[in-house]
Protein backbone atom coordinates (compact mmCIF):
# COMPACT_ATOMS: atom_id res chain seq x y z
CA UNK A 1 0.00 0.00 0.00
CA UNK A 2 1.32 3.71 -0.75
CA UNK A 3 2.80 5.46 2.24
CA UNK A 4 1.39 8.58 0.27
CA UNK A 5 -2.06 7.39 0.14
CA UNK A 6 -2.76 9.84 3.15
CA UNK A 7 -2.51 12.84 1.06
CA UNK A 8 -4.44 11.12 -1.97
CA UNK A 9 -7.31 10.51 -0.04
CA UNK A 10 -8.40 14.13 -0.13
CA UNK A 11 -7.98 14.72 -3.55
CA UNK A 12 -9.88 11.13 -5.16
CA UNK A 13 -12.75 12.13 -6.76
CA UNK A 14 -11.11 15.39 -8.44
CA UNK A 15 -7.53 14.46 -9.86
CA UNK A 16 -8.72 10.89 -10.25
CA UNK A 17 -11.53 11.61 -11.79
CA UNK A 18 -10.17 14.28 -13.90
CA UNK A 19 -7.23 12.50 -14.91
CA UNK A 20 -9.23 9.62 -16.31
CA UNK A 21 -12.24 11.15 -17.26
CA UNK A 22 -14.01 11.01 -20.49
CA UNK A 23 -16.05 13.86 -21.93
CA UNK A 24 -20.26 14.66 -21.92
CA UNK A 25 -21.45 16.73 -24.66
CA UNK A 26 -24.86 17.15 -25.74
CA UNK A 27 -27.34 16.58 -28.98
CA UNK A 28 -29.30 20.48 -29.70
CA UNK A 29 -32.38 18.88 -31.61
CA UNK A 30 -34.51 21.90 -33.00
CA UNK A 31 -37.48 20.02 -34.42
CA UNK A 32 -40.25 22.20 -32.18
CA UNK A 33 -42.01 25.55 -32.20
CA UNK A 34 -41.54 26.16 -28.41
CA UNK A 35 -38.02 26.56 -27.68
CA UNK A 36 -35.39 29.31 -26.00
CA UNK A 37 -33.63 31.23 -28.49
CA UNK A 38 -30.16 30.21 -29.85
CA UNK A 39 -28.47 33.04 -27.36
CA UNK A 40 -30.56 31.70 -24.25
CA UNK A 41 -29.39 28.16 -25.15
CA UNK A 42 -25.92 28.97 -25.28
CA UNK A 43 -26.31 30.50 -22.00
CA UNK A 44 -27.59 27.63 -20.66
CA UNK A 45 -25.28 25.23 -21.76
CA UNK A 46 -22.48 27.47 -20.09
CA UNK A 47 -24.14 27.29 -16.95
CA UNK A 48 -24.36 23.91 -16.82
CA UNK A 49 -20.66 23.40 -17.76
CA UNK A 50 -21.98 21.73 -21.13
CA UNK A 51 -18.13 22.92 -23.15
CA UNK A 52 -19.70 19.91 -26.25
CA UNK A 53 -22.46 20.68 -28.57
CA UNK A 54 -24.14 18.28 -31.41
CA UNK A 55 -26.06 19.88 -33.87
CA UNK A 56 -27.92 18.82 -36.88
CA UNK A 57 -26.93 21.25 -39.77
CA UNK A 58 -25.41 24.38 -39.71
CA UNK A 59 -27.91 27.23 -38.83
CA UNK A 60 -25.89 30.36 -38.85
CA UNK A 61 -28.10 31.70 -36.71
CA UNK A 62 -27.23 28.63 -33.98
CA UNK A 63 -23.39 28.71 -34.89
CA UNK A 64 -22.91 32.57 -34.47
CA UNK A 65 -24.76 32.10 -30.99
CA UNK A 66 -21.99 30.00 -30.21
CA UNK A 67 -19.15 32.16 -31.25
CA UNK A 68 -16.75 33.45 -28.20
CA UNK A 69 -18.63 31.11 -25.92
CA UNK A 70 -15.58 28.33 -25.86
CA UNK A 71 -18.30 25.65 -26.45
CA UNK A 72 -16.99 22.96 -29.06
CA UNK A 73 -19.45 21.99 -31.73
CA UNK A 74 -20.21 18.94 -34.06
CA UNK A 75 -22.01 19.90 -36.97
CA UNK A 76 -23.97 18.21 -39.54
CA UNK A 77 -24.02 17.68 -43.71
CA UNK A 78 -27.56 16.67 -44.06
CA UNK A 79 -27.87 13.22 -45.70
CA UNK A 80 -29.89 15.22 -48.65
CA UNK A 81 -26.95 16.55 -49.24
CA UNK A 82 -24.72 13.32 -49.48
CA UNK A 83 -25.26 13.56 -53.18
CA UNK A 84 -24.30 16.83 -54.48
CA UNK A 85 -21.19 16.64 -51.63
CA UNK A 86 -19.96 12.99 -53.04
CA UNK A 87 -20.59 13.72 -56.89
CA UNK A 88 -19.03 17.41 -57.07
CA UNK A 89 -16.25 18.84 -55.53
CA UNK A 90 -17.36 22.34 -56.26
CA UNK A 91 -20.41 21.88 -53.60
CA UNK A 92 -18.27 20.32 -50.82
CA UNK A 93 -16.19 23.32 -50.84
CA UNK A 94 -18.84 25.83 -51.28
CA UNK A 95 -20.51 24.15 -48.50
CA UNK A 96 -17.26 24.36 -46.18
CA UNK A 97 -16.47 27.61 -47.04
CA UNK A 98 -19.71 29.09 -46.11
CA UNK A 99 -20.71 26.99 -43.38
CA UNK A 100 -17.41 26.14 -41.47
CA UNK A 101 -14.91 28.75 -42.91
CA UNK A 102 -17.24 31.32 -41.96
CA UNK A 103 -17.31 30.73 -38.51
CA UNK A 104 -14.32 29.01 -37.10
CA UNK A 105 -12.37 29.32 -35.08
CA UNK A 106 -14.03 31.87 -33.46
CA UNK A 107 -17.03 29.16 -33.39
CA UNK A 108 -15.09 26.10 -32.28
CA UNK A 109 -15.78 23.59 -34.72
CA UNK A 110 -14.65 20.56 -34.09
CA UNK A 111 -16.20 17.93 -36.31
CA UNK A 112 -18.54 17.66 -39.08
CA UNK A 113 -21.16 14.92 -39.16
CA UNK A 114 -21.56 13.65 -42.75
CA UNK A 115 -25.40 12.60 -42.74
CA UNK A 116 -26.76 10.41 -40.22
CA UNK A 117 -27.59 6.83 -39.64
CA UNK A 118 -27.09 7.26 -43.29
CA UNK A 119 -27.26 3.32 -43.58
CA UNK A 120 -31.08 3.21 -42.63
CA UNK A 121 -31.94 6.38 -44.80
CA UNK A 122 -34.78 5.66 -47.14
CA UNK A 123 -33.48 7.55 -49.83
CA UNK A 124 -30.68 5.12 -49.93
CA UNK A 125 -28.16 7.71 -49.99
CA UNK A 126 -25.24 5.26 -48.52
CA UNK A 127 -23.31 4.62 -51.98
CA UNK A 128 -22.62 8.55 -51.66
CA UNK A 129 -20.97 8.59 -48.07
CA UNK A 130 -17.30 8.20 -48.26
CA UNK A 131 -16.94 10.10 -51.52
CA UNK A 132 -18.76 13.26 -50.03
CA UNK A 133 -16.36 12.35 -46.50
CA UNK A 134 -13.67 12.66 -48.70
CA UNK A 135 -14.96 15.66 -50.91
CA UNK A 136 -15.40 17.71 -47.52
CA UNK A 137 -11.65 16.75 -46.37
CA UNK A 138 -10.42 18.38 -49.29
CA UNK A 139 -12.21 21.30 -48.48
CA UNK A 140 -11.13 21.69 -45.19
CA UNK A 141 -7.62 21.00 -46.75
CA UNK A 142 -8.21 23.90 -48.93
CA UNK A 143 -8.56 25.94 -46.17
CA UNK A 144 -6.44 25.09 -43.63
CA UNK A 145 -8.75 23.47 -41.14
CA UNK A 146 -8.14 19.75 -41.55
CA UNK A 147 -6.28 19.94 -38.71
CA UNK A 148 -8.55 21.25 -36.38
CA UNK A 149 -12.18 19.39 -37.58
CA UNK A 150 -12.95 16.07 -37.60
CA UNK A 151 -15.09 14.08 -40.43
CA UNK A 152 -17.04 11.19 -39.65
CA UNK A 153 -20.27 9.78 -39.43
CA UNK A 154 -22.88 8.50 -37.34
CA UNK A 155 -24.08 5.11 -37.86
CA UNK A 156 -26.54 2.88 -35.78
CA UNK A 157 -26.42 -0.36 -34.30
CA UNK A 158 -28.64 -1.89 -37.00
CA UNK A 159 -25.29 -1.80 -39.24
CA UNK A 160 -24.40 -4.52 -36.78
CA UNK A 161 -25.11 -8.26 -38.29
CA UNK A 162 -24.50 -9.52 -34.92
CA UNK A 163 -24.56 -7.63 -31.68
CA UNK A 164 -25.03 -10.53 -29.13
CA UNK A 165 -23.01 -11.62 -27.32
CA UNK A 166 -20.30 -8.88 -28.02
CA UNK A 167 -17.33 -10.74 -28.65
CA UNK A 168 -19.13 -11.98 -32.46
CA UNK A 169 -19.55 -8.74 -33.07
CA UNK A 170 -19.67 -7.94 -36.92
CA UNK A 171 -21.08 -5.75 -39.38
CA UNK A 172 -23.94 -6.55 -42.40
CA UNK A 173 -21.60 -8.46 -45.14
CA UNK A 174 -23.54 -5.98 -47.24
CA UNK A 175 -22.04 -2.76 -46.14
CA UNK A 176 -18.27 -3.97 -45.32
CA UNK A 177 -16.29 -3.66 -48.43
CA UNK A 178 -18.43 -1.19 -50.05
CA UNK A 179 -18.65 1.37 -47.27
CA UNK A 180 -17.15 0.33 -43.99
CA UNK A 181 -13.63 -0.50 -45.29
CA UNK A 182 -13.01 2.41 -47.43
CA UNK A 183 -14.26 4.59 -44.60
CA UNK A 184 -12.50 3.20 -42.03
CA UNK A 185 -9.37 3.70 -44.20
CA UNK A 186 -10.32 7.16 -44.39
CA UNK A 187 -11.06 7.60 -40.28
CA UNK A 188 -7.44 6.13 -40.16
CA UNK A 189 -5.54 8.42 -42.95
CA UNK A 190 -7.14 11.82 -41.37
CA UNK A 191 -6.92 10.60 -37.44
CA UNK A 192 -10.66 10.39 -36.54
CA UNK A 193 -13.22 8.15 -34.80
CA UNK A 194 -16.01 6.42 -35.27
CA UNK A 195 -19.66 8.01 -34.33
CA UNK A 196 -21.67 5.85 -33.28
CA UNK A 197 -25.61 6.12 -32.25
CA UNK A 198 -26.09 3.42 -29.45
CA UNK A 199 -29.52 3.25 -26.97
CA UNK A 200 -29.82 0.64 -24.27
CA UNK A 201 -33.56 2.15 -24.40
CA UNK A 202 -34.36 0.10 -27.66
CA UNK A 203 -32.85 -3.04 -26.34
CA UNK A 204 -34.65 -2.84 -22.97
CA UNK A 205 -38.42 -2.27 -24.82
CA UNK A 206 -37.79 -5.15 -27.00
CA UNK A 207 -36.70 -7.37 -24.54
CA UNK A 208 -37.37 -6.62 -21.34
CA UNK A 209 -38.47 -10.27 -20.46
CA UNK A 210 -35.02 -11.26 -20.95
CA UNK A 211 -32.80 -7.88 -20.01
CA UNK A 212 -32.81 -6.42 -16.64
CA UNK A 213 -33.38 -2.85 -15.87
CA UNK A 214 -30.59 -2.54 -13.63
CA UNK A 215 -28.23 -3.73 -16.07
CA UNK A 216 -30.00 -1.18 -18.93
CA UNK A 217 -29.85 1.66 -16.66
CA UNK A 218 -25.86 1.08 -14.92
CA UNK A 219 -27.24 -0.27 -11.23
CA UNK A 220 -25.73 -2.97 -9.24
CA UNK A 221 -26.19 -6.18 -11.09
CA UNK A 222 -25.05 -10.17 -11.34
CA UNK A 223 -23.49 -8.94 -14.61
CA UNK A 224 -23.72 -11.35 -17.81
CA UNK A 225 -19.94 -12.87 -18.92
CA UNK A 226 -19.29 -13.12 -22.29
CA UNK A 227 -18.62 -16.76 -23.58
CA UNK A 228 -16.28 -15.67 -26.32
CA UNK A 229 -14.02 -13.88 -24.60
CA UNK A 230 -14.97 -14.45 -20.99
CA UNK A 231 -15.51 -10.79 -19.82
CA UNK A 232 -18.03 -9.80 -17.70
CA UNK A 233 -20.57 -7.08 -18.52
CA UNK A 234 -22.48 -5.23 -16.05
CA UNK A 235 -24.16 -2.38 -18.21
CA UNK A 236 -25.84 -2.88 -21.79
CA UNK A 237 -24.04 0.29 -23.16
CA UNK A 238 -20.74 -1.16 -22.73
CA UNK A 239 -22.00 -4.24 -24.21
CA UNK A 240 -23.46 -2.44 -27.13
CA UNK A 241 -20.12 -0.34 -27.64
CA UNK A 242 -17.88 -3.65 -27.37
CA UNK A 243 -19.91 -5.35 -29.90
CA UNK A 244 -19.00 -2.37 -32.64
CA UNK A 245 -15.56 -2.87 -31.19
CA UNK A 246 -15.32 -6.18 -32.05
CA UNK A 247 -16.48 -5.65 -34.85
CA UNK A 248 -14.22 -3.38 -35.89
CA UNK A 249 -11.09 -5.34 -34.70
CA UNK A 250 -12.57 -8.63 -36.95
CA UNK A 251 -11.55 -5.81 -40.07
CA UNK A 252 -8.08 -4.84 -38.30
CA UNK A 253 -9.32 -1.22 -37.02
CA UNK A 254 -8.40 -1.92 -33.60
CA UNK A 255 -6.68 1.76 -33.62
CA UNK A 256 -9.49 3.79 -34.49
CA UNK A 257 -11.48 5.89 -31.67
CA UNK A 258 -15.15 5.65 -31.09
CA UNK A 259 -17.14 8.59 -29.79
CA UNK A 260 -20.85 8.04 -28.85
CA UNK A 261 -22.55 10.79 -30.78
CA UNK A 262 -26.03 9.75 -29.72
CA UNK A 263 -27.16 7.98 -26.51
CA UNK A 264 -30.25 8.58 -23.98
CA UNK A 265 -33.27 7.48 -22.52
CA UNK A 266 -36.82 8.32 -22.61
CA UNK A 267 -38.81 10.10 -19.27
CA UNK A 268 -42.39 9.76 -21.25
CA UNK A 269 -43.79 6.74 -23.62
CA UNK A 270 -46.93 5.24 -24.89
CA UNK A 271 -48.18 2.80 -22.74
CA UNK A 272 -46.22 0.00 -24.90
CA UNK A 273 -43.07 1.76 -24.09
CA UNK A 274 -41.78 -0.25 -21.35
CA UNK A 275 -39.37 1.05 -19.18
CA UNK A 276 -39.88 5.10 -20.12
CA UNK A 277 -40.03 7.16 -17.28
CA UNK A 278 -38.39 10.29 -15.80
CA UNK A 279 -37.14 7.87 -12.96
CA UNK A 280 -35.48 5.19 -15.61
CA UNK A 281 -33.97 8.42 -17.24
CA UNK A 282 -32.99 9.94 -14.74
CA UNK A 283 -30.84 6.94 -13.50
CA UNK A 284 -29.64 6.06 -17.25
CA UNK A 285 -28.11 9.52 -17.69
CA UNK A 286 -26.94 10.60 -14.26
CA UNK A 287 -25.12 7.06 -13.72
CA UNK A 288 -23.40 7.19 -17.26
CA UNK A 289 -22.23 11.08 -17.00
CA UNK A 290 -20.66 9.62 -13.52
CA UNK A 291 -19.20 6.72 -15.14
CA UNK A 292 -17.75 8.63 -18.32
CA UNK A 293 -16.41 11.43 -16.27
CA UNK A 294 -14.75 9.12 -13.76
CA UNK A 295 -12.80 7.38 -16.42
CA UNK A 296 -14.50 4.09 -17.42
CA UNK A 297 -14.12 2.78 -20.23
CA UNK A 298 -15.30 -0.79 -21.50
CA UNK A 299 -14.32 -4.80 -20.38
CA UNK A 300 -12.72 -4.85 -23.90
CA UNK A 301 -11.41 -1.07 -24.07
CA UNK A 302 -10.96 -0.27 -20.32
CA UNK A 303 -8.40 2.66 -21.26
CA UNK A 304 -10.61 4.21 -23.72
CA UNK A 305 -11.51 7.76 -22.33
CA UNK A 306 -15.08 7.93 -24.22
CA UNK A 307 -16.78 10.98 -25.19
CA UNK A 308 -20.37 10.60 -25.59
CA UNK A 309 -23.51 13.04 -26.63
CA UNK A 310 -26.73 12.83 -24.65
CA UNK A 311 -29.61 12.89 -26.25
CA UNK A 312 -30.93 15.56 -26.49
CA UNK A 313 -30.76 18.67 -24.97
CA UNK A 314 -34.72 19.69 -24.91
CA UNK A 315 -38.27 17.73 -25.32
CA UNK A 316 -39.19 18.34 -29.23
CA UNK A 317 -42.80 18.78 -29.84
CA UNK A 318 -42.82 18.58 -33.25
CA UNK A 319 -41.53 15.43 -33.89
CA UNK A 320 -43.07 12.36 -35.39
CA UNK A 321 -43.55 8.87 -33.82
CA UNK A 322 -44.25 7.39 -30.37
CA UNK A 323 -44.52 9.76 -27.43
CA UNK A 324 -40.91 8.84 -26.60
CA UNK A 325 -39.59 10.79 -29.58
CA UNK A 326 -40.33 13.78 -28.14
CA UNK A 327 -39.68 13.07 -24.38
CA UNK A 328 -35.88 12.65 -24.76
CA UNK A 329 -35.44 16.09 -23.22
CA UNK A 330 -32.83 16.80 -20.40
CA UNK A 331 -34.73 20.13 -20.40
CA UNK A 332 -37.80 21.93 -20.96
CA UNK A 333 -38.64 24.35 -23.63
CA UNK A 334 -39.04 26.67 -20.52
CA UNK A 335 -35.41 25.38 -19.78
CA UNK A 336 -36.70 23.87 -16.68
CA UNK A 337 -34.51 20.05 -16.12
CA UNK A 338 -37.10 17.35 -16.67
CA UNK A 339 -34.64 15.48 -13.66
CA UNK A 340 -31.45 16.30 -12.06
CA UNK A 341 -28.37 15.19 -13.95
CA UNK A 342 -24.81 16.01 -13.04
CA UNK A 343 -22.84 17.60 -16.07
CA UNK A 344 -19.12 18.25 -14.71
CA UNK A 345 -17.08 16.40 -11.97
CA UNK A 346 -17.60 19.18 -9.53
CA UNK A 347 -21.83 18.41 -10.02
CA UNK A 348 -20.86 15.36 -9.30
CA UNK A 349 -19.16 15.53 -5.99
CA UNK A 350 -21.72 18.18 -5.01
CA UNK A 351 -24.23 14.99 -5.52
CA UNK A 352 -22.02 12.77 -3.45
CA UNK A 353 -21.64 14.90 -0.32
CA UNK A 354 -25.69 15.74 -0.33
CA UNK A 355 -26.45 12.34 -0.69
CA UNK A 356 -25.61 8.37 0.35
CA UNK A 357 -22.28 7.96 1.57
CA UNK A 358 -22.23 5.04 -0.82
CA UNK A 359 -19.36 5.80 -3.72
CA UNK A 360 -20.92 6.14 -6.78
CA UNK A 361 -24.98 5.77 -5.95
CA UNK A 362 -27.27 5.70 -8.64
CA UNK A 363 -27.50 9.45 -9.48
CA UNK A 364 -31.25 10.78 -10.82
CA UNK A 365 -34.27 13.21 -9.63
CA UNK A 366 -31.77 14.99 -7.49
CA UNK A 367 -31.45 11.65 -5.36
CA UNK A 368 -28.86 9.04 -4.98
CA UNK A 369 -30.81 5.92 -4.87
CA UNK A 370 -29.80 2.97 -2.91
CA UNK A 371 -31.53 -0.57 -4.65
CA UNK A 372 -31.18 -3.94 -2.69
CA UNK A 373 -28.41 -5.90 -2.33
CA UNK A 374 -27.83 -7.88 -5.84
CA UNK A 375 -28.75 -11.53 -5.93
CA UNK A 376 -26.48 -14.36 -7.61
CA UNK A 377 -26.57 -17.81 -8.17
CA UNK A 378 -23.05 -18.11 -6.69
CA UNK A 379 -23.35 -19.98 -3.10
CA UNK A 380 -27.49 -20.47 -3.01
CA UNK A 381 -27.32 -17.54 -0.82
CA UNK A 382 -27.68 -14.79 -3.28
CA UNK A 383 -24.46 -13.33 -1.21
CA UNK A 384 -22.31 -11.31 -3.99
CA UNK A 385 -18.60 -9.62 -3.06
CA UNK A 386 -16.50 -6.73 -4.08
CA UNK A 387 -13.45 -7.13 -6.25
CA UNK A 388 -10.71 -5.20 -8.43
CA UNK A 389 -11.21 -4.59 -11.74
CA UNK A 390 -7.63 -4.66 -13.80
CA UNK A 391 -8.25 -0.66 -14.79
CA UNK A 392 -4.37 -0.05 -14.24
CA UNK A 393 -1.60 0.12 -11.28
CA UNK A 394 -2.31 4.41 -10.97
CA UNK A 395 -6.19 4.17 -11.18
CA UNK A 396 -6.43 1.06 -9.11
CA UNK A 397 -3.82 2.51 -6.37
CA UNK A 398 -5.91 5.26 -6.42
CA UNK A 399 -9.27 3.87 -5.57
CA UNK A 400 -7.34 1.22 -2.73
CA UNK A 401 -5.97 4.45 -1.07
CA UNK A 402 -9.58 5.81 -0.94
CA UNK A 403 -11.23 2.98 0.11
CA UNK A 404 -8.52 2.72 3.06
CA UNK A 405 -8.64 5.75 3.83
CA UNK A 406 -11.83 8.47 3.55
CA UNK A 407 -13.90 5.08 2.50
CA UNK A 408 -13.42 3.37 6.08
CA UNK A 409 -12.32 0.31 4.72
CA UNK A 410 -11.13 -2.26 7.42
CA UNK A 411 -7.87 -2.78 5.78
CA UNK A 412 -5.83 -3.98 8.65
CA UNK A 413 -5.46 -7.46 7.41
CA UNK A 414 -4.03 -6.48 4.52
CA UNK A 415 -0.66 -5.02 6.03
CA UNK A 416 2.18 -6.54 6.08
CA UNK A 417 2.06 -9.48 8.28
CA UNK A 418 -1.25 -9.90 8.39
CA UNK A 419 -3.63 -12.68 7.53
CA UNK A 420 -4.33 -11.24 3.63
CA UNK A 421 -1.44 -9.52 2.91
CA UNK A 422 -0.07 -12.26 0.94
CA UNK A 423 -0.27 -12.71 -2.09
CA UNK A 424 1.26 -9.09 -1.93
CA UNK A 425 -0.31 -7.80 -5.23
CA UNK A 426 -2.37 -4.00 -5.97
CA UNK A 427 -5.15 -6.04 -6.92
CA UNK A 428 -5.40 -8.41 -3.78
CA UNK A 429 -5.12 -5.76 -1.89
CA UNK A 430 -7.50 -3.78 -3.63
CA UNK A 431 -10.13 -6.94 -3.70
CA UNK A 432 -10.14 -6.95 0.20
CA UNK A 433 -9.96 -3.33 0.68
CA UNK A 434 -13.21 -2.76 -2.35
CA UNK A 435 -15.19 -5.69 -0.52
CA UNK A 436 -14.67 -4.46 3.27
CA UNK A 437 -16.30 -1.03 1.54
CA UNK A 438 -19.09 -3.10 0.14
CA UNK A 439 -19.58 -5.29 3.13
CA UNK A 440 -19.47 -1.75 5.55
CA UNK A 441 -22.38 -0.02 3.52
CA UNK A 442 -24.72 -3.32 3.48
CA UNK A 443 -23.98 -4.19 -0.32
CA UNK A 444 -25.65 -0.59 -0.83
CA UNK A 445 -25.89 0.13 -4.56
CA UNK A 446 -23.29 1.87 -5.88
CA UNK A 447 -20.58 0.95 -3.28
CA UNK A 448 -19.35 -1.26 -5.33
CA UNK A 449 -18.27 1.27 -8.57
CA UNK A 450 -14.43 3.12 -7.23
CA UNK A 451 -14.61 5.14 -10.64
CA UNK A 452 -15.06 2.25 -12.50
CA UNK A 453 -12.29 -0.03 -10.72
CA UNK A 454 -14.26 -2.76 -9.26
CA UNK A 455 -17.24 -5.13 -9.84
CA UNK A 456 -19.65 -7.37 -8.61
CA UNK A 457 -19.27 -11.09 -8.51
CA UNK A 458 -21.12 -14.08 -6.96
CA UNK A 459 -18.43 -16.54 -6.28
CA UNK A 460 -16.58 -15.55 -3.31
CA UNK A 461 -13.15 -14.27 -3.96
CA UNK A 462 -9.98 -16.31 -2.79
CA UNK A 463 -6.20 -14.59 -3.06
CA UNK A 464 -3.83 -17.14 -1.18
CA UNK A 465 -4.77 -18.20 1.99
CA UNK A 466 -7.22 -14.76 2.50
CA UNK A 467 -10.78 -16.10 2.56
CA UNK A 468 -13.50 -13.08 1.87
CA UNK A 469 -16.41 -13.23 4.78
Amino acid sequence: MSPLFLSTISLFITIFSLADGGSIGVNYGRIANNLPSPTKVVNLLKSQGINRVKVYDTDPVVLRSLAGSEIKVTVDLPNGFLRNAARKQSFATNWVERNIFSFHPHTQIEAIAVGNEVFVDPDNTTSYLVPAMRNLHNALIKYNLHSDIKISSPVALSALQNSYPSSSGSFRPELIEPVFKPMFEFLRQTGSYLMVNAYPFFAYESNSDVISLDYALFRENPGVTDPGNGLRYFNLLDAQLDAVFAAMSAMSYDDIPLVVTETGWPSKGDKNEIGASIENAAAYNGNLVKRILTGSGTPLRPKADLTVFLFALFNENGKDGPSSERNYGLFYPNQEKVYNVPFTIQDLKVYRDKQSPAVGGDIGGGQVRVSSPVTGSGTGSGRTWCVASDVGKERLQMALDFACGEGGADCRQIQPGSTCYDPNTLIAHASFAFNSYYEKTGRAGGSCYFGGAAHIVTQPPKFGKCEFN
